[in-house]
């Protein structure tokens, strides 16, 4: 491809989450516009979700601890030098805004709520809480076709690496087996340990479970191990990179997860999961994307839920019923229906 074709920027500093959402926009792009390069700017810590990419070009890394600011002077020199037909920004913060409105490129796509949008030639408001998915908020930026909760949706999307699918390929070899992610960076967005151990004293005991984390969740997921004591309970948080999870869970009979990134890396190999979602609400439009995806809540009413959009760091009313009075017999019946989903794909 030749170097001077005028490319496009991504950005998504936020979250893992976040970003994995994000891919769904280079997907749609390669789709529709396959000659054009796709660039993709993250913090760093996240660039790993996007090694090997098929179709992205360059990875652009903010390091955000160290230097916040020189750093993002730099990363606008860096954006301006490149010269992009169109930088297209997901966040509503001013620092992506800057960047964006800055870029020198004749086209600068942002929401219009970022601080910096009167400085965009096209700004598209964000509405959270119609039931439209963040996937297809994002899609608003690209097209002129305003998203609603009724337009199809598109899938994020991940490609693990073959040393990512060699280090998920011992623990898929055993059959079936499950996975659950018990944490969350957020407190009520978290299943609380004592009902996640309900839940291993409940299922199948042939079923191997396998305990999925980041570096950060090594502990928790520790604790949890060794408060079950159910055999074949393996605690992976922090031995599996992002993407090797990512592929063990494309395999599993069922994902149990929080509203957090493993449910999106979920969607994004199209693995069959069951979301809990405590305090928040999927009409946020950050819900599972998977073929088999189910969501379980609270069964309702309950006037505190949702108390936020990203969950806090202790229940706001000190009872935390979105959570506790989540009844396993609920998260059981969504792996019934999993296995029998599971045995249709298989012979169909």
């Amino acid at each position: 491809m030749p170097a001077s074709t005028p490319a496009t920027l991504l950005i998504q500093t936020a979250f893992i989450g976040d970003v994995i959402l994000a891919t769904a926009l280079v997907e749609h792009l390669h789709r529709t516009a396959p000659d054009t390069p796709i660039d993709v700017l993250v913090r760093r810590g996240n660039e790993g979700l996007l090694a090997g990419y098929p179709h992205v070009r360059q990875v652009l890394v903010w390091d955000k601890k160290h230097q916040k600011y020189p750093n993002l002077l730099r990363l606008l020199q860096q954006i301006r030098r490149a010269r992009y037909a169109r930088v297209v920004t997901m966040q509503r913060f001013a620092s992506t805004g800057f960047l964006t409105a800055f870029s020198g490129a004749p086209e600068r796509v942002g929401f219009a709520e970022n601080p910096f949008s009167r400085l965009f030639t096209r700004g598209v408001p964000h509405v959270i809480g119609d039931g439209t998915h963040e996937v297809q908020r994002n899609l608003g930026l690209l097209t002129d076709a305003s998203p609603s909760a009724t337009t199809p949706k598109l899938r994020p999307a991940l490609y693990p690496t073959p040393a990512d699918e060699a280090a998920a390929a011992p623990y898929a070899a055993v059959g079936d087996y499950l996975c659950l992610a018990p944490t969350s960076v957020w407190f009520t967005k978290q299943y609380p340990q004592e009902k996640w151990l309900e839940l291993l004293a409940a299922l199948p005991a042939h079923l191997p479970v396998y305990l999925l984390g980041g570096p950060p969740d090594v502990a928790a997921c520790e604790q949890l191990a060794q408060a079950a004591e159910r055999p074949g309970l393996v605690n992976l948080a922090g031995k599996l990179s992002l993407l090797a999870s990512a592929a063990l869970m494309r395999g599993a009979v069922l994902n149990y997860v929080n509203d957090s990134a493993p449910m999106h890396l979920g969607s994004a190999v199209d693995a069959p999961v069951c979301a809990i979602f405590c305090s928040t609400v999927p009409a946020f439009g950050f819900g599972p994307l998977s073929s088999f995806a189910r969501v379980v809540e609270h069964l309702g009413p309950l006037a505190c839920r949702p108390c936020g959009l990203h969950g806090h760091a202790r229940c706001p009313l000190g009872h935390f019923r979105c959570a506790r009075e989540i009844e396993t017999e609920q998260l059981l019946l969504v792996l019934a229906e999993a296995r029998e989903w599971r045995q249709r794909q298989l012979a169909g």
